[in-house]
C-alpha cells in the first residue's frame, strides 16, 4: 500500500484523476478524514470536501503503482 496527498482543485482536475486512476487494474482510494471512496468513481470523489487535501491511498506495492504516484505527482498537495 503507497499513499500520497494530494489536491483537486478544480473539476478538469478530477476528470484527469479519475481517467489515470482508470487505466490501472489494482484499487485505489481517496480519503477525507473518516470517509474513503474508489478512486476511480467521479461521483464518489464529488461527494468528498474538495476543499481540503485528500489522502490517495494505492492498495498495490508493484512498480505500477509507483508509476501511477509519478503520473499523479502533479496533484500533490
Amino acid at each position: 500500500m503507497r499513499k500520497m496527498r494530494i489536491k483537486l482543485g478544480s473539476i478538469a482536475d478530477v476528470k484527469e484523476f479519475v481517467a489515470l486512476t482508470n487505466s490501472y487494474s489494482f484499487e485505489s482510494d481517496l480519503v477525507s478524514g473518516r470517509y474513503a471512496v474508489d478512486a476511480k468513481s467521479i461521483m464518489g470523489i464529488f461527494s468528498l470536501d474538495l476543499a481540503k487535501p485528500l489522502d490517495f491511498v494505492v492498495h498495490d506495492d508493484s512498480a505500477k503503482a509507483n508509476e501511477l504516484l509519478d503520473a499523479v505527482t502533479k496533484f500533490r498537495a
